[in-house]
């Protein structure tokens, strides 16, 4: 009997001791996610204050844009970089001349090129016309007669005259086909010099031209202390003033 009162006497205690453990967990359960709660709630506030602010620098940026005009270029001062008015020129001629802002040189540049073109078709034409009459007038074929068009009225080929003509017809053909290759390498430089100029006027766009640079060429008397007489000691000279 006494044994039994012993048992359950320490059985009570046992489960006195975990209903007590077991009530420290749950209250430290309980603060952790009082704690969490809390950390959650911070968080939250540094988001929405982070996002706030991000939303009033954005707003701030779009108004300081907005108040902010368009600031305009200024063509006086404005000076044409050499590098682009050289790639423009060699894209497309002309092109560095209009970024120069030097439009009075499109009519030259454009009309040395229709020319150029001019003179490459009608010397090309002409150059065809020549060769086919000298093939014509060297071979044996009567049908072929191209040469007639270029005959004055009345004038026929005979075997007087025939070789004439053909040297004729030979010499107009090569000189036609000289002319067009001439007229081509004529196109060529033509664009050339629009690229170098284009090139150059941007380069000299800063080159200073006011009136502080200026020449004056005054006459002059000039002395000669090692001359023996009076005469040549003083000789009549000019004078030339640089000013830069």
């Amino acid at each position: 009997m006494g044994r039994l009162i012993v048992l359950a006497m320490m059985l009570a205690a046992a489960m006195t001791g975990y209903a007590q453990q077991k009530d420290s967990i749950l209250t430290v359960m309980d603060s952790l996610a009082v704690a969490d709660a809390k950390l959650l709630t911070v968080d939250d506030a540094k988001l929405q204050t982070t996002d706030d602010s991000l939303a009033a620098g954005v707003d701030s940026t779009s108004i300081m844009l907005q108040k902010q005009p368009r600031q305009k270029r200024d063509w006086n001062t404005w000076k044409p970089n050499p590098q682009r008015a050289l790639w423009l020129a060699l894209v497309l001629p002309g092109a560095g001349q209009i970024y120069n802002r030097k439009y009075w040189k499109l009519p030259i540049i454009y009309g040395g090129f229709m020319g150029c073109i001019y003179a490459l078709s009608w010397n090309n034409m002409m150059y065809k016309d020549y060769s086919q009459a000298y093939l014509d007038i060297m071979d044996d074929d009567p049908g072929t007669a191209s040469y007639n068009k270029f005959l004055h009225l009345g004038v026929e080929i005979n075997q007087s005259n025939e070789e004439r003509y053909k040297k004729l017809f030979k010499s107009r053909k090569d000189k036609y086909r000289r002319w067009r290759d001439l007229s081509f390498f004529a196109m060529l430089g033509v664009y050339a010099i629009s690229v170098i100029d284009a090139y150059v006027d941007a380069e000299l766009s800063e080159f200073d031209i006011s009136k502080d640079l200026s020449l004056r060429v005054t006459p002059a008397v000039i002395s000669n202390p090692s001359a023996r007489t009076r005469l040549s000691a003083q000789s009549v000279g000019v004078n030339c003033c640089l000013n830069f």
